[in-house]
């Protein structure tokens, strides 16, 4: 090998690359030489410039979810008022923020900037809030960052109000971090690198050196390891130049300010020589390149992704080498958004080399802010706004689109999920925002129309849905929400015309709606799950929270075959009569007698109720019950979902207990419909139509709710549907035959022969960490074979006569003493308590009216014992010492079961609640032996019978040795359920519920209002108000119920600090505080009116730019 030269000249060669890595490695002279001292008196500086602060994120916006969070930030301008911080702090959508300075001075901030690509942004505040604290700025030094210099770290990490973490600089040319696939990401930038180990709270830090000066911003951190990423500071500095020109000096008032940005839609990547003389850099071009360089340059940029659509769609591609932009060789991302900057709506021309190919383009250079969203519309809890820079580069999509950015209610019923981009809507194509609201101000409440949209995870097939208008006042009218950067604040309208038709209360029959869209042509719609029971969300707050970001099992509604469906209806009609409707003999007696003396014109009624079918006597039950069978999917909105109800979206199968011209019954359990506030759809087996239903019963103890729909929208079907012949009695004994009869996902009447195992086996299911309804006092039947946990239908005889339903039930498994899981069985429910009801809402018994098809209908109260019971078998008994005569009296009374009922419980506010105790045997009612939950029904019905003004059972019981003889009250619920809600400052109130109070506790203070659920963003979040207790003061002032609570709040006003005593399921008394914020969360009510059967929405108290 010949050699390079003479030692002398190796020895000069050596000096020089050492030289060339101090340059890079060593630190500043005089940062070698800072002492403690000098770093204890930077930071006694620098920590009084630190602020906390809270952010709340009010709605879903862009890359960003609604939420509550902490971060850090600090004072860059003291004059004018104005911290430096993140962007993912300032957020992109809403946010209502506080800063806290070190001595516990705490006041609002409202955002004035955030960049559109990089990780900062501005607060502005009044500097002469702060009264009592003497600061200074943290100036910006972005030069002094080198690598190896030793920084501070200064913030609100992992929560700690004050936290300092050393560490030192070891990269200046990272890559930007990569956070999430569907959000917000840095590019185009370097990153610092150090080993501080920050954590969640200190985005937003300044990192200091010894002189107390911040050369660069906390960003992020990997949480796999100790390092720490910060943003350079050379953009901020820009920025704040421009910022401080908005800010009148003298009055301190903020006007807006347009900063200058510019971008080519290109994401670039630095990628070292090697890398590009891979990709074909000419060696020239690099020698070009490195001469023009400063000696530690070591890359080039090079194209990474180009969004569609933008000014370099289809002229850059991916691995293309950028060598000159405007002539001047660019190889740093600083120079590159500079000379972007400077050139906004005007050509730049880039000199690139594409596989070793020199190519010269001229390219627009976009205003970077037109394609950054500043207003979205608001609609059934739905975000939608144009497709952002971030997301489009994230979903490659083109910028502006349609974009769901949080689904709400109306389009996660229909099952578009988040993220998606909507393309048609209503037949018309949706090519932005105001497309989308031109054709919402044309629909009605309840009108359905087809939806087309796709997703960045199936982007190259359009998924076809069908959309439900809200048929009732769930959410506020659609509204648009516009950013205002001189306020801070998103200013709001409304977003349809006074005239439009989904202003009006009137909700749209869509008879001709659904008659003609049964499923209509041109419309891909996948087939509805028909699995029983709900379909989950995410994991909610412990089980408080409203959030609605889930995947929705179903598309839209099920569409049969037509030739199936064509040959089911024709195999039906012809063992169907005109009217189809089966009642029990005792019905038809009792329709009879009411009727009797009625003439002529009642004919055509007797007619509706009785039963019309002629079965072949060799019938298979599921052909005798297919035309009774009906598919129910459920929805609860996210905006009231009351009770504690466990999800949003529930399946199951009811059958039709009554049919006639005007008005249809079905039954079902409440584990399918759990509450009157939701949206039911029904699907019928015997003919291919779905239609809406509106709950009208739900039994306030076991577990069955009535659902009524209008016959006159089954259109031909109505011939075909009919009722369910019920069969009561006599029960079901141990080893009796019966069949089980339901429906499969494809709406297909499914049976299997099964024999009785249990007739009158008791329920014993235990609260939910989140109280909600459970079955309780309710004996079920239980099978030896069945479909497994997820079929409901019927159980009847061979002549498909109904002896029960075969329903679902929620229960709550509990592992250890933190962890639960949701779990559910089926069970047969005995028809006799559903026909009970069934005959006096057909004789009209005496009860609140509710409009039913337009015809005011009484329903029935139900007299019941408010006490949790559960049996105990006569053995055990005797061991506590209950007598033989009692004993032989039970025996004898019911020589199957030989058990005695005992008091588990009784509901707080009862009228047995201060008579009857826990372990409590009950004996006997007005001396009649007592040994099943039927025996006391029975006894209260008496009461109703007998017109007993006292209302209270004669009970014969058995306590701690002794026999006593009580009076004890019952108490009369209706079967409407909970029918007001409040939602005040994000979280809803209501009057505790059944299950509540059958935890036996309420609170002393008037019982107050009861937290049911919290919503993200909201100021109860931000305040930790959350669900599971109630609140029975506000201001020092009782709440005792709704009313009250309404008449308190009304009172304060926005921006005001709120005083609230709450007192916990647990029983423990809590006092918080908490800021009303009407801006975003008006006080709003949420009211049932039996006179139209409609939910309406009123406002309570908002801002005059606020409409709810």
């Amino acid at each position: 090998m010949e050699r390079l030269g003479s030692d002398e000249v190796l020895s000069g060669m050596e000096t020089s690359m050492k030289e060339e890595l101090c340059m890079e490695i060593d630190p500043p002279l005089k940062e070698s030489q800072a002492t403690a001292d000098d770093w204890r008196r930077a930071l006694n500086k620098v920590v009084l410039a630190v602020v906390v602060l809270r952010t709340t994120a009010c709605r879903a916006f862009d890359t960003e979810s609604a939420g509550a969070s902490y971060a850090t930030g600090f004072v860059v301008d003291k004059r004018r008022g104005i911290i430096l911080t993140n962007r993912h702090v300032v957020k992109p959508g809403p946010v209502v923020a506080e800063a806290m300075f070190v001595n516990r001075e705490e006041i609002p901030v409202y955002p004035i900037y955030r960049d559109p690509v990089h990780d900062f942004g501005f607060f502005h505040y009044d500097p002469c809030a702060i009264q009592f604290l003497s600061y200074e700025e943290i100036p910006l030094a972005p030069e002094a960052a080198c690598v190896g210099l030793e920084i501070r770290v200064v913030g609100n990490d992992s929560g700690e109000k004050v936290s300092i973490l050393a560490g030192t600089l070891a990269r200046l040319d990272r890559d930007a971090p990569h956070y999430k696939k569907d959000g917000y990401n840095d590019f185009n930038t370097f990153y610092m690198q150090a080993a501080s180990g920050t954590k969640g709270g200190s985005s937003g830090s300044p990192v200091i050196d010894w002189q107390g000066r911040a050369v660069a911003l906390n960003a992020g951190s990997k949480t796999s390891s100790a390092s720490a990423f910060f943003l350079p500071l050379e953009r901020v500095v820009r920025a704040l130049d421009f910022l401080q020109q908005g800010i009148d000096s003298t009055t301190n008032k903020w006007k807006a300010v347009t900063i200058p940005r510019g971008t080519l839609q290109v994401t670039f990547l630095h990628k070292g020589f090697d890398e590009t003389r891979r990709l074909g850099l000419r060696s020239e071009t690099e020698q070009l390149v490195r001469h023009a360089s400063p000696p530690e340059e070591t890359g080039m940029l090079v194209v990474d992704s180009v969004v569609p659509g933008g000014p370099a769609h289809k002229l850059l591609e991916p691995g293309d080498v950028l060598v000159h932009l405007n002539g001047e060789v660019t190889t740093q991302f600083l120079k590159m958004e500079s000379l972007l900057d400077e050139s906004v709506n005007h050509k730049v021309q880039l000199q690139i080399e594409r596989g070793g190919k020199p190519l010269t383009v001229e390219l627009l250079v976009q205003n970077l802010h037109s394609i950054t969203p500043d207003y979205f519309l608001e609609v059934s809890g739905a975000v939608i706004h144009p497709l952002s820079y971030q997301q489009a580069r994230n979903f490659r999509f083109h910028c502006g689109l349609v974009y769901v950015a949080e689904q709400g209610y109306m389009l996660f019923r229909a099952g578009v999920p988040r993220h998606a981009i909507i393309k048609k809507f209503a037949g018309e194509d949706i090519s932005s925002v105001d497309d989308l609201i031109s054709v919402l101000s044309k629909l009605s409440r309840g009108a359905r129309v087809p939806l087309e949209y796709i997703s960045h995870t199936d982007r190259h097939r359009r998924k076809s849905v069908l959309v439900t208008v809200d048929r009732h006042e769930w959410y506020a009218p659609p509204q648009i929400y516009t950013r205002n950067d001189s306020s801070g604040l998103w200013n709001v309208k409304p977003a349809l015309p006074i005239n439009s038709p989904l202003l009006s209360s009137t909700i749209d029959p869509i008879k001709q709606d659904l008659a003609s869209t049964t499923i209509s042509s041109g419309i891909s719609v996948s087939p509805m799950e028909q699995t029983h029971h709900h379909v989950n969300q995410e994991p909610l707050d412990g089980v408080t929270s409203m959030e609605t970001s889930c995947e929705h099992v179903a598309d839209g509604p099920h569409c049969e075959d037509e030739s199936d469906a064509g040959s089911k209806k024709r195999r039906v009609e012809e063992d169907t009569s005109a009217d189809g409707s089966i009642l029990p003999d005792s019905l038809h007696e009792l329709v009879e007698e009411r009727l009797e003396d009625s003439g002529t014109a009642t004919d055509a009624v007797l007619r509706d109720y009785q039963g019309g079918v002629a079965v072949a006597a060799n019938a298979s039950p599921e052909r005798v019950l297919e035309p009774t069978l009906v598919m129910f999917e459920v929805h609860v909105p996210t905006s009231c979902m009351v009770d504690c109800v466990h999800s949003q979206h529930f399946f199951g199968t009811g059958v039709i207990i009554y049919h006639s011209q005007n008005m249809g019954l079905v039954a079902v359990d409440k584990n399918t419909v759990a509450v009157s506030v939701s949206d039911v759809m029904l699907s019928f087996a015997a003919y291919p139509i779905e239609i809406p239903g509106e709950v009208v019963f739900l039994h306030p103890v076991h577990n069955f709710a009535l659902v009524a729909y209008d016959p006159s929208l089954l259109g031909d079907g109505v011939s075909v549907v009919r009722a369910a012949e019920l069969l009561p009695e006599p029960a079901l004994c141990r080893g009796d035959s019966v069949y089980l009869v339901g429906l499969s996902r494809s709406l297909q009447a499914t049976s299997r022969k099964s024999f009785v195992t249990n007739p009158c086996a008791a329920l014993n299911i235990g609260s939910a960490d989140c109280p909600r309804y459970r079955a309780i006092n309710m004996e079920v039947i239980e099978l030896d074979t069945d479909f497994g946990s997820t079929f409901s239908g019927v159980i009847a005889d061979e002549q498909g006569r109904v002896q029960a339903i075969w329903g679902s039930f929620s229960t709550q498994l509990k592992y250890g003493c933190s962890s639960s899981e949701d779990h559910q069985f089926v069970r047969g429910i005995p028809i006799y308590t559903i026909s009970k009801i069934l005959a006096k809402i057909i004789d009209g018994a005496e009860g609140p009216t509710l409009l039913i098809n337009g015809v005011k209908r009484p329903m029935p109260l139900v007299r019941i014992l408010e006490v949790e019971l559960y049996p105990t078998l006569l053995s055990k008994a005797r061991s506590f010492g209950l007598t033989d005569s009692w004993i032989q009296a039970l025996v004898k009374k019911d020589p199957i079961r030989r058990q005695v009922l005992r008091v588990k419980g009784c509901f707080a506010g009862s009228k047995a609640e201060s008579l009857l105790e826990q372990g409590d045997m009950v004996l006997a009612i007005n001396k009649e032996p007592v040994t099943c939950f039927r025996d006391i029904e029975d006894a209260c019905q008496e009461l109703d019978r007998c017109n007993d003004s006292s209302e209270k059972l004669k009970m014969t019981i058995f306590r701690q040795g002794h026999q006593m003889e009580l009076l004890v009250g019952t108490d009369v619920r209706d079967g409407i359920g909970t029918t007001r809600v409040i939602n005040w400052c994000g979280c809803i109130i209501q009057d505790p519920h059944p299950a509540v109070r059958a935890l036996g506790y309420l609170p002393e203070e008037g019982h107050g209002v009861y937290v049911a659920r919290w919503c993200h963003g909201s100021p109860v979040h931000r305040f930790g108000l959350y669900a599971l207790q109630w609140i029975v003061e506000v201001n020092g002032k009782p709440t005792p119920d709704l009313d009250a609570f309404v008449t308190v709040t009304k009172e304060i006003e926005h921006g005001e600090f709120v005083r609230v005593r709450t007192i916990h399921l647990n029983g423990k008394p809590r006092v918080l505080t908490l800021k009303q914020d009407l801006h975003y969360w008006p006080t709003w009510e949420l009211r049932f009116d039996p006179e139209t059967a409609v939910w309406c929405r009123k406002t309570i108290k908002a801002l005059d730019c606020s409409t709810a």
